[in-house]
């Protein structure tokens, strides 16, 4: 087992870890973060990409709401490559009560939350798709924030400020001494490496897995694991955030993203979190509530179905289980308190206030540690304005994509043009994006760059660009701890899992070519028989 040292360890690299690594990194205090997957592989890239405008919490979770009001314009301005304003409405249907629609607008005046009236026939004549039915409409600062953007973002400006970013890296022991931590061992999922990092503190910031972490330290923690599952559809159908006037439910949510149109969600509450695949009775509940607002939706074409897992902080152990009366505030739990001084848990909070929670627990830590540093997160933009502003005021969408990466991209196809070919059409990924993102260490395998990338997301689900990927990759993937057709395997098989659940009409017929393209083109079936 190697040995290393550092200050500070966070758990986890969903949003809220990157976001305390960010933090930290901005202040200057040593720190690393250790994922057991790539990051964002879970809550934070398996949700509906809604940046809330804090309205959907105005009655029954309050403090939530101003939460994320606040923090949704804050977003605005320090994350404008990975946020989308593209506003929202509220839409009260003939059958909702009107009782709800009053306390609603009340609470968002108390939370300072704008929800300006929208006459209906102009809502219509906008939506023609929506039912005649509604009653009232309110628009409202809802926005689009693509969670993996966010994420990779926040790590490469964390590890340009010295932070270690570490993915495949999994916690497998907390060492204490005399009732305080004083290191961590961790394995290196790929490759078997075991590492012993000395440290002071450790952030527990691993989401559903955060009760698996806290019990390395013998604590406990209470969470609710609340599954909520997501239809996709093929097409942008709507240009703004569509949200029913009702208490929340299934299935009341519709977000344009990027290529494709997300209806969530549902919410179950779940124990095994390696067992929790969306089912097709949620795809049904989700059909139907989605049929109430927007009668013909099922004429639209469904691409796949998947799931994320909401960690909710319900108090003590046996409080409520309610998945959907469980407040999104976030807690932040310090065992010292049970006895293990420099073990601090997250729970709960929502992507909107990630910034907000990685703010107050990085503040904690610091005078738990006699650090006297300002957090800098709300003032220090995350790609740099010399890069937004670009050449003749226009800026490369490649900055967009890849933040402070994006100059790589353009030049390779500088050095390169042929390499601005089209891999991925459905998502307009280009051979250059393709090759400098295969380069980079932390893209492991071909999944990695689909999340880095968005490769194989859209309408054709990786039929054509997952094998073109590939090749384009080849030379890097190649280098890589799996083999590079066990990673197409891979890759094709979890595009297959989303999609199994709506095996009909145009899908199925999809699906079907792309079992004679990979079995009998290119004999996919075969491969784990020879040397992959």
């Amino acid at each position: 087992m190697t040995g290393s040292r550092t200050r500070i360890m966070v758990v986890g690299g969903g949003a809220t870890g990157v976001g305390i690594v960010r933090d930290l990194a901005l202040r200057g205090v040593e720190t690393v973060l250790v994922e057991q997957k790539d990051l964002a592989h879970g809550a934070s890239f398996r949700f509906h990409g809604l940046l809330h405008s804090g309205a959907r919490y105005a009655v029954n979770d309050p403090a939530a709401a101003r939460e994320c009001a606040g923090e949704n314009r804050l977003l605005g301005r320090v994350a404008s490559t990975c946020v989308k304003k593209c506003g929202g409405l509220f839409l009260q249907l003939a059958s909702d009560p009107d009782d709800y629609a009053e306390a609603w607008l009340a609470g968002c005046r108390q939370a300072g939350i704008e929800a300006a009236p929208v006459a209906v026939e102009d809502v219509l004549r906008e939506n023609p798709y929506l039912t005649g039915g509604l009653k009232r409409a309110y628009r409202v600062e809802d926005g689009v924030i693509d969670g993996a953007r966010l994420v990779w973002t926040h790590a490469f400006q964390a590890a340009s400020r010295g932070a270690k970013v570490l993915t495949y890296t999994k916690l497998t022991a907390i060492r204490q001494a005399g009732g305080k931590v004083e290191g961590a061992e961790t394995v290196n999922t790929l490759t078997g490496e075991k590492t012993f990092w000395e440290c002071e503190m450790i952030i527990n910031a691993a989401g559903a897995w955060a009760e698996e972490v806290a019990k390395l330290g013998g604590a406990r923690l209470s969470i609710t694991k609340n599954k909520g599952s997501l239809l996709v559809f093929n097409q942008p159908f709507t240009a703004k955030v569509l949200n029913r006037l009702r208490a929340p439910g299934d299935g009341d949510i519709i977000v344009p993203h990027h290529t494709v149109t997300i209806l969530g969600t549902t919410s179950i509450n779940i124990e095994d979190l390696d067992a929790a695949p969306p089912t097709a009775a949620e795809v049904d509940q989700l059909l139907a509530a989605g049929r109430e607002l927007i009668p013909e939706i099922d004429s639209q074409r469904l691409l796949r179905v998947y799931a994320g897992i909401r960690p909710l902080y319900a108090g003590a152990v046996g409080g409520n289980d309610d998945g959907r009366d469980i407040s999104r505030e976030f807690v932040i739990i310090d065992h010292g308190r049970e006895g293990l001084r420099g073990l601090v848990s997250l729970i709960g909070g929502k992507l909107t206030t990630y910034r907000l929670i990685a703010e107050k627990t990085v503040d904690y830590v610091c005078r738990e540690l006699g650090i006297a540093k300002p957090c800098l997160t709300a003032q220090i933009p995350l790609v740099a304005p010399e890069l937004l502003r670009g050449e003749r005021g226009k800026v490369s969408k490649y900055v967009f994509r890849y933040g402070e990466k994006g100059p790589s991209v353009q030049a390779v196809i500088d050095a390169h043009p042929e390499k601005a070919d089209v891999i991925c059409e459905c998502e307009d990924i280009c051979g250059a994006e393709i090759e400098e993102i295969s380069s980079w260490e932390s893209t492991k395998n071909l999944d990695d760059l689909r999340r880095k990338t968005r490769v194989g997301m859209g309408t054709c689900q990786g039929l054509y660009c997952s094998f073109r990927s590939l090749g384009a990759a080849w030379r890097f993937l190649r280098e890589k701890p799996e083999p590079p057709l066990q990673q197409l395997l891979n890759f094709l098989e979890n595009r297959f899992r989303g999609q199994k659940y709506l095996l009909w009409e145009s899908q199925i017929r999809e699906c079907e070519l792309t079992l004679g393209i990979y079995s009998a083109i290119f004999n996919i079936e075969r491969a784990e028989e020879s040397e992959v």
